[in-house]
């Protein structure tokens, strides 16, 4: 999938495009890294982006309208296309402002485009995969995806998923991922299987992990705590985290924020080893992670590939996290971290108890993390894997 032939061309101007979260996350730090990244190999890069702070001063009615067609985006980005004549047009998040209108723009200038998928947007209205807790995959063989509206599984919000699920349905019909995408990127094999299982051409989805960089020294794990990092909502299993926790004496320092913050605030309160941190800036994550004897993973969604598991690669730091999805597929049990069943805390406590007393295979583990992470998680490797990607999309006959 990810080689090129040798008379590609490699584009030496790119237009990067965004729509910044109102809560920044992992999708926002993958769009900044890869900008960089590129300019630090010669590239022109020209940046658009927009946040959903701008949703504020909308109407329901206008926003709605503009996640389907945004025609104030679809003139921009032409305007902004001739005047940079980009070789190439890669999206990291086009939803909800940007919208699929941005693609029929780089069409109309015959400029390929290239698609992140962070999530699972584009065959699940909610995006997880995931309705009151567990898995769901109702929609996803689905032209139109009534039970996410049937369940208003956009925000809790039947009229909001509704819009959402039009905009898949008109974009559907029109043929518009199919016909005005060139190449698409996952980060894993599981979630490109998850596209293929949708409908979606198999040789239009390109697996490229997430990276760091730079790369940090790698930790010891000598700071004799557990680490989560993330957003503190249902799907990332918080309830799992802390439900495991009761039954366990050993420190947890939990960095993040979210709608379960108030629960991890009072159980922090009531545990005194626990320790929750919120936000923090990256350099202090780092060391963090670096220190932990592990990084806690309960998800109980099919995440992508979260860059909290790869930046606990690059500093040598195991992970105990959910056998499902991405994890299973990243994550090898004894070499690389452990693996436990979703969402049951008392497996979860067997996997802490583990890491906590046998000090001599959690600490060689480290040397193996630090290994995979080399092989498969560098820049260096990530962009010959995100250069070939945008050769193959140029390359693409159908844009010609």
């Amino acid at each position: 999938m990810n080689t090129s032939p040798a008379n590609s061309r490699v584009p030496s101007k790119v237009l990067l495009c965004h729509n910044y979260y109102k809560l920044s996350g992992g999708e926002d730090r993958v769009f900044e890294d890869e900008a960089r990244l590129l300019e630090r190999h010669g590239h022109q890069v020209t940046r658009y982006t927009v946040t959903n702070d701008a949703i504020d001063s909308m109407s329901r009615w206008s926003a709605a309208v503009r996640t389907i067609w945004n025609r104030k985006t679809y003139s921009e980005l032409r305007r902004l296309m001739r005047k940079e004549r980009p070789a190439l047009v890669h999206f990291t998040n086009t939803f909800p402002l940007i919208s699929p209108a941005a693609y029929y723009a780089a069409r109309k200038e015959r400029v390929p485009v290239v698609q992140t998928l962070q999530n699972y947007r584009l065959i699940c209205p909610g995006s997880l995969l995931m309705r009151d807790g567990n898995i769901c995959e109702d929609c996803v063989t689905k032209r139109i995806k009534w039970p996410a509206v049937l369940h208003g599984c956009y925000r809790g919000n039947r009229l909001a998923t509704a819009c959402t699920t039009t905009m898949l349905a008109t974009h559907g019909a029109l043929g518009t991922w199919r016909n005005m995408v060139s190449r698409y990127v996952v980060a894993t094999e599981f979630g490109r299987q998850k596209f293929i299982d949708a409908g979606f051409d198999a040789q239009q989805i390109a697996v490229k992990p997430n990276f760091v960089d730079p790369v940090p020294p790698c930790g010891n794990g000598e700071g004799g705590h557990f680490v989560f990092v993330g957003r503190l909502s249902p799907e990332k299993g918080i309830d799992t985290l802390l439900e495991a926790w009761t039954q366990f004496n050993g420190k947890l320092i939990i960095l993040g924020d979210g709608p379960l913050a108030d629960k991890v605030a009072r159980f922090a309160s009531q545990h005194e080893r626990v320790q929750w941190m919120r936000h923090q800036p990256a350099k202090i994550v780092q060391q963090v992670v670096a220190d932990a004897i592990a990084l806690l993973v309960p998800s109980t969604w099919y995440e992508g590939l979260p860059k909290t598991i790869v930046e606990a690669f690059s500093v040598g730091t195991p992970i105990i996290g959910s056998d499902l999805g991405a994890m299973s597929e990243v994550i090898t049990p004894g070499e690389t971290g452990l693996l436990f069943p979703v969402g049951k805390p008392d497996k979860l406590l067997e996997s802490l108890h583990w890491m906590s007393e046998s000090p001599e295979h959690a600490h060689a583990m480290r040397a193996n993390v630090r290994r995979h992470f080399e092989q498969f998680y560098t820049a260096e490797r990530n962009y010959d894997l995100l250069r070939d990607i945008y050769c193959q999309a140029i390359n693409d006959t159908s844009f010609e």
